[in-house]
């Protein structure tokens, strides 16, 4: 058995009828060449259910404790059947890139059954002829819920799913029940350990501090022009609104060698730098042309992962945050990307000396009562579109892995998905690599973003304009 963090619990929390916090991935592969045969849904299922112990998500519910008194527990679903979460798509297969991308959209707009393991796989047997893709593909769309995972435990999960090289689909043997579950905790226990639980986080809180304290007390002695600057604040944008029940989901692919490249137009940039200012680019040729671009510069809220080497297999959450200006105030895109990247470095250390792992461990142990009644009030009150926006959109980078996956026989062709928008923030723009691309993914309403399509179009012109202005930096 066990428990949620904080973080983990949070997302939890701040769920509401118009905003699920779950994830959303899809993967689209190629089937295996004649004269093998097409995998088909009973091989999928027959693939997944030989991989299922290589996470414990997959079996396990959650259990929360009377009154949210203390954060939930992961426990075995003695209950469990992969065929719940399993589900064949029977209607049209798309033919087109835009009918595929409303299908993600549509089921990201569902919420998960939280009453048992929150996931579930819509496998897709046939794609139609769809450009950039090989002729005869098949595409898998998974949802898990936040609380689960996040973005870099989440790459953890599909490279469990995949293999390094072509292999043969599990016999129907190997899917034998061989697991059993652990009993589940009555309600005593549950409460018995909450009552302990709370007691102590006071402690667990100070001691975190405590050992944070030596950073702290170094950064409020640094000479005044070496201090953290003050946090920027986000304009109101048409992002910052109330959330609707709909969603909106476009993606688009760009080089990932050539995004290596752009870095070196500045000393010291990343590629993480680059991300932020093609979106910086995207946002403000989008808005400028709705007649919505801000004077002041849009800020991004960035998650960051907080896991040492020690910690990299863990699941659940573990992220930082930055409060970033992507400086959508800056026409010029090699001008953007330097004070993207200044921006950056200034975020990093806005902090007061806390490190990202630091303060995701402060937050973990706040009172599970105490941010759950907190997330009542925000979800119910509307407080997250009545207040100032503290940013106006979140941009997260999902690095993956550079060489090919297969599922079985099935290559991997193409993968994307995105994360949960939430009342006041209500677009996310996700960049995934695998192999030789970035794909940037968009999910927002269709209130405040009518047109994902153009607004994929505005970050090809965005990356399209940092390459032009590359030989010219520096010369």
């Amino acid at each position: 058995m066990k428990q949620l963090t904080g973080q983990d619990a949070s997302f939890l929390y701040l769920e509401s009828r118009g905003a699920h916090l779950h994830l959303t991935a899809l993967y689209v592969y190629e089937q295996p060449r004649a004269p093998a045969a097409p995998l088909v849904f009973a091989d999928i299922v027959r693939h997944l259910e030989s991989r299922l112990d290589s996470s414990e998500i997959f079996r396990q519910k959650l259990v929360r404790p009377p009154l949210d008194l203390d954060y939930p527990y992961w426990v075995d679903d003695a209950e469990f059947n992969l065929k719940r979460h399993m589900h064949r798509y029977t209607a049209a297969a798309p033919r087109t890139r835009r009918a595929l991308f409303r299908l993600v959209a549509k089921l990201h707009a569902k919420p998960l059954d939280l009453s048992r393991p929150p996931w579930e796989m819509h496998v897709l047997e046939k794609l139609g002829p769809i450009e950039g893709f090989p002729k005869s593909c098949f595409a898998i769309i998974a949802r898990y819920h936040h609380a689960a995972i996040d973005g870099a435990s989440g790459s953890q999960l599909v490279d469990g799913l995949h293999d390094l090289q072509p292999a043969e689909i599990a016999p129907a043997e190997a899917g034998e029940e061989s697991w059993r579950p652990n009993p589940e905790p009555g309600t005593t226990d549950v409460l018995t350990r909450g009552v302990l639980n709370n007691l102590g986080a006071p402690f667990r809180i100070l001691k975190t501090i405590a050992g944070a304290a030596p950073g702290m007390i170094l950064s409020r002695l640094k000479p005044a022009g070496d201090k953290p600057a003050k946090s920027t604040p986000a304009p109101k944008t048409c992002f910052n609104q109330p959330v609707s029940r709909e969603r909106v989901f476009h993606s688009t692919s760009v080089d990932l060698q050539k995004v290596r490249d752009i870095r070196n137009l500045v000393p010291g940039a990343t590629v993480n730098d680059v991300i932020l200012t093609i979106c910086g680019g995207a946002l403000r040729t989008w808005l400028d042309a709705y007649g919505e671009l801000p004077a002041e510069s849009l800020v991004a809220m960035v998650p960051v992962n907080a896991r040492t080497s020690e910690q990299s297999e863990l699941g659940g959450n573990r992220l930082g945050t930055l409060f970033v200006p992507i400086h959508t105030d800056i026409y010029d895109p090699a001008e953007r990307l330097q004070a993207v990247y200044e921006a950056t470095q200034k975020a990093k250390s806005a902090s007061g000396g806390l490190d990202a792992q630091q303060i995701s461990e402060i937050t973990s142990h706040v009172p599970a009562i105490t941010l759950s009644s907190v997330g009542h009030l925000v979800t119910r009150l509307g407080i997250g579109h009545r207040v100032k926006p503290i940013a106006n959109c979140t941009i997260t980078n999902v690095p993956g892995p550079r060489g090919t996956l297969w599922l079985g026989p099935a290559r991997l062709v193409w993968s994307t998905g995105t994360a949960p928008i939430i009342d006041g923030m209500g677009l996310i723009i996700s960049a995934f690599s695998y192999r030789d691309q970035i794909t940037f993914s968009f999910c927002s309403c269709p209130e405040m973003v009518p047109d994902p399509e153009f607004m994929g179009d505005c970050t090809q012109e965005a990356y399209e304009s940092l390459l032009e202005a590359a030989p010219k930096v520096g010369a």
